[in-house]
């Protein structure tokens, strides 16, 4: 048996070992006499002496001096020469939660220093992704004499090139990965231009968390100029809940300030100060206060439905709205176009599996008519389900393919993407290390796919390899309860890169099972110290653990792996776990 095997587990009913977290961080031959918080701190890459820092992380303890970032001061010197001259600003995003909270808080910021910025988000059937250069000429021609893209612009070669002939100043503001080459505008912020230095330690911001930077840089010099001598100089703290929203909802990992970002947002908007997240709340029937989880699965859903099946613009007029009564009005469309949205991934996840292959390292599926709003959601889906990269694309009518794909941890599908482009497979093409999209000709699909095999099917086979499910701590039946589970939240917030606490549970017996909602799996387990629980295995009614808990009758033992979470429906708050695995204990 492996020494870091947790309760003998070497292959599970998901066919995969179990480890401890701890020992894979640090390969400590034993944990050390720490408290729970403190191992959970460590094992995710805390050093022993940061460990206050990361506690209760801060954006004072956290936040880099913006200057450290390439075009960062003279971002910043434009963007106060407009303010002070009252220029027309456009501020232009892209159609995803990042986009519009980014957009958000760079029109909220300018407003509160006296500058009402015009935005402009694109429609994602028509335009696209990011800045296209009539779109740039046009709000020139409309007035506008400084334009910022954020989370785009950083590929947007031709539209640069036509905003500059216009003419017409061009700030980009992006996070996902570059070229060599940079397209010419004014200034371009990226932490993840292949040039930057010190700033690259920052390569897993969100665009609104550089956004965050721009404006702070912004403030500074604004101050310097003494223009605050008689105006109220805005807080900037006060919009950390748009981007704890944006960072979360774009999967960026919650390490160093995207954690400070997150855990102080989190604060900002239980304040409900924001009238447009404050209605999104409502719609989504949150009362109580936010959980990272929640901005990823509650409300990040229904911004993104603007963009992905409504109108593209309603996630930002939400975010910078003053009017009650209308963050509801646009609230309650955001809520029902993510119903919608549910409809048509679920019809797109049903025709992209019927068409897999198996003998992929990275599944490459595609087809004519599907909606490329639900595209990305699919290979999330796809991702998680087949363990490997997948790459959804919609085609149209002309033989055009607007793909997305999601990656693994270990293999960076942005950087493949972008060789592919330079390669002459995609009309264009980019991302991050997990996440990526493309246009691409109809005929280059299959060219594409085996492009992508040869170059991450090694990665993806090292990613495998290292597969487990990597477990904190060990618990009776008798354990899980809401003290553990508020125990555990405060080694937060978690999120990707900084992953929340899976424990181990058993050995129970299930009591009774059954199948929930959507093929979830609902199980009442009793440990052998005679306490029972409920456990949920989401969307498993079809595969093995949910087959396994069905047939497991009421006397086989097994162990439970998953994250214990608050069940807070009834009267009184009880612990249930949320399953990621489980194995047989007789």
């Amino acid at each position: 048996m492996t020494p870091n095997a947790v309760l003998g587990v070497e292959r599970s009913i998901l066919g995969q070992p179990w480890r401890w977290r701890a020992l894979a961080a640090d390969q400590r031959d034993d944990f050390a006499p720490d408290d729970l918080i403190t191992q959970i701190l460590l094992a995710r890459g805390c050093p022993r002496e940061a460990l206050d820092l990361h506690r209760v992380p801060t954006i004072r303890g956290f936040m880099p001096d913006p200057s450290i970032f390439n075009d960062m001061d003279r971002a910043a010197v434009r963007l106060a020469d407009a303010v002070t001259q009252g220029e027309q600003v456009a501020i232009f995003g892209d159609y995803d939660v990042d986009g519009a909270t980014s957009a958000a808080l760079m029109i909220l910021l300018l407003r509160d220093l006296g500058l009402e910025a015009r935005p402009y988000i694109p429609d994602r059937l028509m335009e696209g992704y990011g800045p296209s250069g009539p779109a740039l000429v046009r709000l020139a021609q409309e007035g506008a004499t400084l334009i910022v893209t954020v989370d785009c612009g950083a590929q947007a070669f031709d539209a640069l090139a036509a905003a500059r002939e216009a003419p017409v100043d061009v700030i980009v503001v992006d996070h996902h990965q570059c070229a060599s080459a940079l397209p010419v505008a004014h200034s371009l912020v990226n932490p993840n231009r292949l040039d930057e230095t010190e700033g690259r330690a920052h390569g897993h911001l969100a665009a609104v968390g550089v956004a965050f930077l721009l404006g702070a840089a912004l403030l500074r010099e604004l101050r310097a100029r003494g223009w605050f001598a008689n105006r109220v100089e805005p807080r900037l703290i006060d919009l950390l809940d748009i981007v704890a929203l944006g960072t979360v909802a774009d999967v960026a990992q919650l390490r160093g300030l995207n954690r400070a970002f997150v855990a102080q947002g989190l604060k900002v908007m239980a304040g409900r100060k924001n009238v447009g997240l404050a209605a999104l709340m409502d719609a989504a029937r949150l009362t109580r206060a936010p959980t990272a989880s929640d901005l990823g699965f509650a409300l990040g859903p229904r911004i993104n439905a603007g963009g992905r099946v409504g109108r593209a613009d309603l996630g930002v007029r939400l975010l910078t709205t003053r009017d009650a009564a209308e963050a509801r009005t646009i609230a309650t469309e955001l809520d029902r176009l993510n119903e919608e949205r549910r409809a048509i991934e679920a019809a797109v996840q049903e025709a992209a599996e019927a068409i897999l292959r198996s003998d992929r390292a990275v599944t490459v599926v595609a087809g004519a008519g599907w909606h490329p709003g639900v595209i990305g959601i699919v290979a999330g889906r796809l991702k998680e389900k087949l363990g490997r990269p997948a790459i959804v694309i919609a085609l149209d009518e002309a033989g055009v393919g607007k793909g997305s794909g999601r990656s693994i941890t270990g293999v960076d599908l942005g950087q493949a993407v972008l060789a592919a482009k330079e390669a002459g497979l995609l009309v264009a093409g980019g991302g991050h290390a997990m996440a990526a999209g493309l246009t691409i000709a109809a005929e280059n699909v299959g060219a594409f796919g085996d492009f992508l095999e040869d170059k991450l099917a090694e990665k993806v086979a090292i990613a495998a390899a290292d597969r487990a499910l990597l477990v904190d701590s060990i618990h009776a039946a008798g354990g899980v309860t809401p003290e553990l589970v508020n125990a555990l939240e405060a080694g937060g917030p978690y999120g990707t890169g900084w992953p929340s606490p899976r424990v181990a549970v058993g050995r129970v017996r299930p009591v009774r099972v059954d199948i929930v909602g959507n093929g979830h799996v609902r199980a009442i387990v009793a440990g052998d110290d005679g306490r029972s629980f409920k456990a949920m295995a989401f969307r498993a009614a079809d595969n093995a653990l949910g087959q396994a808990l069905l047939g497991a009758g009421t006397h086989r033992r097994l162990w439970l792996a998953g994250r214990a979470k608050l069940d807070d429906w009834g009267q009184r708050p009880a612990a249930e776990l949320h399953l990621d695995d489980a194995a047989w204990a007789d």
